[in-house]
């Protein structure tokens, strides 16, 4: 069952382009010269209920708008949209009560009060009830290890706890579906990790359909199995993340520890080597032939360790967007 279908999407705006100096301005006031910006140019797809699904691309890619389209926020151009077989701009209040959009750069909370004040008042515009609200809260809680923190003011917290309490602050409600835009910009590598696991285990516990946008392709590599990939407004792939890679990637990293030296030209012919500096060597080789030559390798050279890797995700993304 499809819980979100988008059938070309389009959302066009018309940007002023004013000409510099003094005389650009006074131009401006007798006509105006507009360029349409296609922030969202034709896109379509459609994402089973449960799905944790990434969308990712450049700056500017249209990520953003098209998750405002899906949310209400905006109105298309041109296209159809539903989700949970609702139209989101017709905002009507059983949509939005199934839905959450968190966006890491934007606060939800009152800044002076502590998060717990927010939360009941979440509690009455969702109409949750007591019982529900409660069970709610203490599962979230548990599962962000927040504690007592829920009762300091919000601007006495670090960046991770606050984006810890945003995101209950959108889940208490139980969304069907969740939007999570950039959800651990900002954050350090021991926080994206625990955002990373509440969203998956949040996915799992309540069944929800999630898209999540995010510029760190750990975050994706993680916790999506499908990615729909998006520039300037144009969708450039929706599927497997493993399709990506064996279709970007056609070699794998074999990284070797070297008990002896050698030398630089008798590894020529192994592979494409990508970094040498003895004892350490990474060379690409072709995904097939990969067990035959860390075999050669094993059986040529006196070698302390050797590990296969796939290449960086980052680099196959970009290769994605250099041969669109």
């Amino acid at each position: 069952m499809h819980s979100i279908v988008i059938k070309n999407l389009k959302k066009y705006y018309q940007v002023y382009q004013k000409k510099p100096g003094l005389l650009g301005s006074i131009s401006s006031l007798i006509s105006r010269k507009y360029k349409t910006v296609k922030a969202v140019d034709d896109i379509s797809f459609s994402i089973n209920e449960g799905e944790l699904v990434g969308f990712i691309g450049p700056n500017g890619a249209g990520k953003t708008t098209t998750l405002k389209c899906l949310s209400g926020l905006l109105y298309p151009n041109h296209g159809q949209i539903s989700v949970l077989n609702f139209y989101p701009y017709d905002r009507k209040n059983e949509f939005l009560k199934n839905i959450a959009l968190v966006m890491g750069q934007k606060n939800q909370l009152w800044w002076d009060l502590p998060p717990i004040d927010s939360f009941h008042l979440n509690k009455e515009v969702y109409e949750i009830d007591d019982e529900q609200f409660k069970k709610t809260l203490d599962e979230l809680t548990n599962l962000l290890s927040l504690g007592n923190l829920i009762s300091v003011p919000v601007r006495k917290l670090s960046l991770g706890e606050r984006m810890k309490c945003e995101l209950i602050g959108a889940l208490l409600h139980r969304p069907k579906i969740l939007f999570l835009d950039e959800p651990t910009i900002g954050l350090d590598v021991v926080m994206q990790k625990t955002i990373r696991d509440f969203i998956a285990a949040y996915n799992h516990r309540f069944k929800a359909t999630i898209i999540l946008t995010s510029h760190y392709m750990e975050d994706v590599k993680e916790l999506c199995k499908r990615v729909i990939i998006i520039d300037k407004g144009k969708l450039l792939f929706d599927g497997n993340l493993s399709d990506i890679v064996k279709k970007y990637a056609p070699e794998k990293l074999l990284s070797i520890t070297f008990d002896k030296f050698v030398n630089i030209r008798d590894l020529a012919n192994i592979g494409d080597i990508k970094k040498y500096e003895y004892p350490h060597a990474i060379i690409a080789v072709k995904r097939e032939d990969t067990s035959k030559i860390a075999a050669l390798l094993l059986e040529k050279f006196s070698i302390d360790d050797l590990n296969i890797e796939e290449p960086d995700i980052e680099d196959i993304i970009r290769r994605v967007f250099s041969k669109k």
